[in-house]
């Protein structure tokens, strides 16, 4: 039905992400996507038949790897993306009040203060990119057969097996998360979030 012509016009929405942190967001997300996939071709024995050519998903594995970096190292170029990098990489004692209650599961928006990114949001992309940064260089040493020795590459594949194994668990997290909060993802693919889900969820935000 149509709104009454008394009612209150609804508040524009606010600006989160700017177009090249939505950009640098979705070419990390396919890249981390085809790592994944196809490291899960690759020790998966059923996945394995079912993909075949094996040479082909080693090569599309070590190459997605190695882009993986590219997109926020371009993204740089963008001051949104920079400043909120900064955000991301800043605790204060408002974050320590956000895990505390985080881990009692306290769900009250007044026990979780947050300002643009919460803390939880915080320790991922700190966790996230250490993560991304080890998988890259054992996958390096993995690669380099003939220039390391044997002991640092058997060594390094077993790190990078299983920090592949905990990425992945906490990649189907940070999904989970996400299929949970309908406006977060609009905020991710529009750039854009409604003002009244950003003081419940972020009211230290000041967009």
């Amino acid at each position: 039905m149509p709104p009454r012509a008394d009612a209150p016009p609804a508040a524009p929405p606010v600006r989160r992400f700017t177009r090249a942190e939505r950009w640098v967001h979705r070419t990390t997300a396919a890249l981390t996507g085809l790592c994944v996939l196809t490291a899960a071709c690759l020790y998966v024995p059923q996945l394995a038949e079912l993909a075949g050519r094996r040479a082909l998903v080693v090569t599309l594995h070590r190459w997605s790897g190695l882009a993986l970096p590219v997109p926020l190292l371009a993204g740089l170029a963008s001051r949104a993306l920079r400043a909120d990098l900064g955000r991301l990489n800043r605790f204060g004692p408002h974050d320590r009040r956000w895990l505390r209650a985080a881990l009692r599961r306290d769900r009250r928006s007044e026990s979780r203060p947050a300002g643009k990114f919460n803390a939880g949001q915080k320790v991922y992309a700190a966790w996230i990119a250490g993560a991304a940064l080890v998988m890259l260089g054992t996958g390096l040493m993995m690669w380099s057969t003939g220039l390391t020795p044997l002991v640092w590459r058997t060594g390094a594949t077993f790190v990078h097996d299983w920090l592949a194994l905990a990425v992945g668990v906490v990649l189907a997290g940070h999904i989970g998360m996400a299929l949970g909060d309908p406006e977060a993802r609009r905020g991710m693919r529009t750039g854009e979030v409604d003002p009244r889900w950003a003081r419940r969820r972020h009211p230290l935000w000041r967009p």
